[in-house]
């Protein structure tokens, strides 16, 4: 089949890639992602000039406007794409590290490293500067990639490969490094998940529906990147001052990325709950009200049950009225994806109880759901956020890409 060779071809060639990355020294990887970073910046009429292609198909295919903000590149986003790319590297490279050392009772030495994990294969959708970041992240920690980005952002996504593979070229690297699948029909991703002697780890981030598929189909490891149904409460004791600028953040400032708010908890004893659905509504966010809620302001929707389940990376909040702090942990207990949960309170014993009894990849207090992110985490970028607990869990950086090999050497012991 053609799917087949297609796919071994690629594998066969980020496999062989893969071995050359190990032994190249820190200081050559860091300056060829410099070298990215400024031609990022020089060639960013070409990228976004891709990038309206995309912007063209998505309004033919009416995508949503937090889908559209997701994929759209501009100055400010190449920019940041150059400034990740800098963070990266002013990080230590994790391969070599010594995770533990010492010398045994009978005179064997033992020393343990972080090495490459070999191949990585990320499936992503929308965002384009995710193929910067994963690149990035993967070629400094000694792995190779393979990336299979959505159809919606192809154009923008092939030229910025190209870009990555010219910087390579360049200082005689095998390009293959950063290798891109640039066939999106789904045929072409099945066999993938075969590949066990190519491929050491899958990551999937995107969609419920895509994260399902491929922990359904894939026989090579899965870190799941999955949805992002992230609670914020609002306690009885929050602060006026703090809880606006908050949940606005949570859901307004990028509606369309996982780590925005779905949920919005209020305690009844708030009192400035009419206040906080109308600066919502203010900032064009559609409310799905239950009845407390709906009684102080009318002119939203009635929620459903299944809305508080929903990812809706849109300019849609689900909210929920708690008469206590126990209500509103059981129904972050039924409703959370395991992304991020929130509050909002000036009562250090709730938000210990709160940070205590809750079990997800972050538990803030008083700040932005928005700040579950690789870059505000200091990791410089991140290949996703994961909601699992094997073998990374939230921001997916550097570290995470390597695993551990044992070295000891011996002067002729055996063992009795």
């Amino acid at each position: 089949m053609k799917e087949i060779e297609y796919v071994e071809g690629l594998c066969s060639k980020a496999k062989k890639a893969s071995r050359t990355l190990k032994s190249l020294p820190s200081s050559l990887k860091n300056q060829i992602l410099l070298d990215l970073a400024n031609t990022l910046e020089k060639r960013k009429s070409e990228i976004l000039s891709a990038n309206e292609l995309d912007l063209k198909e998505g309004k033919e295919k009416k995508l949503s406007s937090a889908l559209m903000d997701r994929l759209l590149l501009n100055d400010k986003r190449i920019a940041a794409m150059s400034f990740a790319l800098r963070e990266i590297v002013a990080l230590p490279d994790p391969v070599g590290e010594v995770v533990r050392g010492l010398t045994l009772p009978n005179g064997l030495e033992l020393t343990t490293r972080r090495v490459p994990l070999g191949v990585v294969m990320v499936i992503y959708e929308s965002r384009p500067n995710v193929t910067v970041d994963v690149g990035a992240l993967s070629f400094k920690s000694g792995n190779a990639c393979i990336l299979r980005g959505g159809s919606e952002a192809f154009y923008s996504n092939s030229v910025l490969v190209k870009l990555f593979h010219e910087v390579l070229q360049k200082r005689n690297i095998d390009p293959a490094v950063i290798t891109f699948v640039d066939k999106t029909d789904r045929s072409f991703m099945l066999p993938f998940f075969q590949q066990t002697s190519a491929i050491d780890i899958v990551v999937p981030r995107g969609g419920e529906a895509l994260i399902r598929f491929v922990g359904e189909h894939s026989k090579i490891p899965v870190v799941k990147h999955d949805k992002g149904v992230c609670n914020l409460f609002i306690d009885q004791d929050a602060d006026p001052e703090k809880v606006i600028p908050i949940v606005i953040n949570s859901k307004v400032q990028r509606p369309g990325v996982c780590n925005a708010t779905e949920n919005l908890i209020l305690h009844t004893g708030y009192p400035f709950r009419k206040e906080l659905l109308e600066a919502l509504a203010k900032e064009g966010v559609e409310l799905l009200l239950d009845p407390p809620s709906l009684s102080l302001y009318p002119k939203g929707k009635p929620v459903k049950e299944e809305d508080y389940l929903e990812e809706f990376l849109d300019l849609r909040l689900s909210v929920k009225t708690v008469s206590s702090l126990e209500d509103a942990l059981a129904f972050i207990e039924k409703t959370s994806s395991g992304h991020t949960e929130a509050i909002v309170t000036e009562d250090i014993s709730t938000a210990r109880i709160f940070t205590s009894s809750l079990d997800s990849a972050a538990l803030f207090v008083n700040c932005s759901t928005r700040f579950h992110d690789g870059g505000e985490f200091g990791l410089g970028a991140e290949v996703g956020i994961s909601t699992g607990k094997l073998h990374v869990r939230g921001p997916m950086g550097l570290v995470h890409l390597t695993t551990m090999t044992t070295y000891m050497i011996g002067n002729g012991q055996i063992r009795g």
